[in-house]
């Protein structure tokens, strides 16, 4: 049935994508060279190197509209991690390294690279001080330099991740998401928590991915039975700061369906607060107190926040992250100022997906202002969470503003995508890796606005037969990082879509 529907609307696309084609071109850039911070003025001047900073400076250069040097990006790293692959490498899916590039790498030689940190805003004097004491101007400027994670608001968090023999992991950084797989192959029995913070975080969905795929594991291994844990050899709980499962009503029913389904105890509105030896200590709401919990796996998902040089400036609100209106990304205050990503104050969810319909709208008005026109382009809040449930299929959150449900699939073939599937386990490992590092951060994975779908109409066609691929190819891969799709498959789709990339 999901094979037919696909191939249907597959044809239809092919038929209406191959005369709306752009024919863009992916291209490789060269290498741009961190630069001098002499004093200069910048059409636009964006701040972070990351998912949104990258794809709104390419999305702009794409354009036409700009020079050598008119688009500057200010960030301090060195590398450029693909985060969302980190649940992946949780679950021993990928490796680490695989998910990184050097930075400097991925910005066009057209665009100026300051490889430095930023001090102070003066939206004032449309300037930034950087953290050598350069300053830059510019007459439009983006913030979008993500947020932080915060690992010393969780007593004793720093230390038990450091020491290499504790089961205390996390998957949200480099130095410590190989190092989750590591504890769930380690535990053989006893009490394995996983836990997620009150207040924002990078997506919502992640910590829940890692502990259905550590399910899925121990349950293989025969450690545990979702039908009778209590006499299993481990038992698992979920301890989040949250009252529910997910924040999205549709999606959240069928996380707590799964939950009570595999016998997992759920302890709601628990927010770890300290962590000492094998003890974890959650903090209850309204002033309830707090209660200690014994541990032999612990996964924490730390808390997290706005970097200080964006919560202590001009451009900031109240929670620390840049003022911006709802729809149109422009600031509330200075004009001339726009924000998209995590640090920003959209309220919607943090994820690499929300960038693809925030950079577009972003970008439009942006232009707008420049040529002296009011913003017109509206966000809707989209964003999407592709939650592993155990190993080899995911469930895909897609929704936008007020927890209403905006899926992809739905809208395409009439499937509902609450239900865990195979083929949207292949987006999350194989198509959508690929796609960021090879399209999304080089500008080139433009959606239309007001678009209804995560995939930009031209690659409609290319998405739906990688999708019947999965579902013919009858691959079931479990924690295993060299098994993946066929290749003839799947090299096969990507060579189709970079014809209309």
């Amino acid at each position: 049935m999901f094979r037919s529907r696909v191939l249907t609307a597959a044809c239809a696309a092919g038929r209406s994508g191959s005369a709306t084609s752009s024919g863009h071109v992916i291209r490789h850039f060269a290498t741009a060279s961190p630069v001098s911070t002499a004093a200069r003025n910048h059409k636009v001047l964006v701040v972070g190197g990351g998912t949104a900073g990258l794809t709104i400076s390419h999305q702009l250069l794409r354009t036409g509209k700009f020079a050598q040097d008119d688009i500057a990006i200010v960030d301090p790293a060195i590398w450029h991690h693909y985060q969302p692959g980190w649940t992946l490498v949780g679950g021993g899916l990928k490796t680490k390294q695989e998910l990184r590039q050097p930075l400097h790498g991925l910005i066009d030689p057209k665009l100026k690279f300051y490889n430095e940190s930023v001090a102070t805003f003066s939206p004032e004097n449309n300037q930034l001080t950087l953290g050598n004491g350069g300053q830059v101007g510019y007459e439009q400027l983006v913030v979008a330099p993500g947020i932080s994670i915060n690992y010393g608001a969780i007593k004793g968090l720093s230390e038990a991740l450091a020491a290499p023999d504790s089961l205390v992991s996390t998957i949200y950084g480099y130095e410590t998401c190989d190092k989750v797989f590591a504890t769930i192959e380690k535990l053989q029995k006893g009490k394995a928590i996983f836990t997620q913070p009150a207040g924002v975080i990078k997506c919502a969905g992640a910590p829940q991915k890692v502990l259905w795929l550590a399910l899925d594991y121990w349950k293989r291994a025969g450690l545990y039975n979702p039908s009778n844990p209590s006499s299993s050899a481990i038992q698992i709980s979920y301890a989040t700061g949250l009252p529910t499962m997910f924040g999205v009503p549709k999606y959240s029913a069928k996380l707590e369906e799964l939950r009570k389904e595999r016998g997992v105890e759920g302890l709601f509105q628990h927010d770890l607060v300290a962590v000492e030896g094998n003890k974890a200590t959650f903090a209850l709401p309204e002033g309830k107190g707090q209660v200690t919990k014994e541990f032999d796996l612990l996964h924490v998902v730390p808390k997290m926040g706005p970097h200080a040089f964006v919560k202590n400036s001009p451009i900031a609100n109240e929670a620390g992250f840049v003022d911006v209106d709802d729809g149109t990304t422009q600031h509330k205050k200075y004009p001339n100022v726009w924000s998209a990503g995590d640090a920003s104050s959209l309220p919607t969810s943090k994820t690499a997906a929300a960038v693809t319909a925030e950079a577009p709208v972003l970008v439009h008005n942006l232009l707008r202002s420049m040529e002296g026109k009011a913003a017109e382009a509206v966000y809707d809040g989209y964003t999407s969470c592709p939650l592993l449930t155990e190993y080899g299929k995911v469930l895909l959150a897609e929704f936008k503003y007020g927890g209403e449900p905006k899926e992809t699939f739905n809208s395409w073939f009439g499937i509902d995508q609450a239900t865990p599937r195979r083929e949207f386990y292949y987006l999350k490992k194989e198509f959508f890796p690929w796609v960021y590092y090879n399209s999304m951060v080089k500008g080139t994975w433009e959606l239309d606005l007001g678009s209804s779908s995560i995939f930009p109409n031209d690659c409609l066609l290319y998405t739906s037969i990688f999708l019947m691929a999965c579902d013919v190819s009858g691959s079931h891969e479990v924690y295993n990082s060299e098994s993946s799709l066929p290749n003839y498959a799947f090299d096969k789709v990507i060579a189709g879509f970079c014809l209309f990339t």
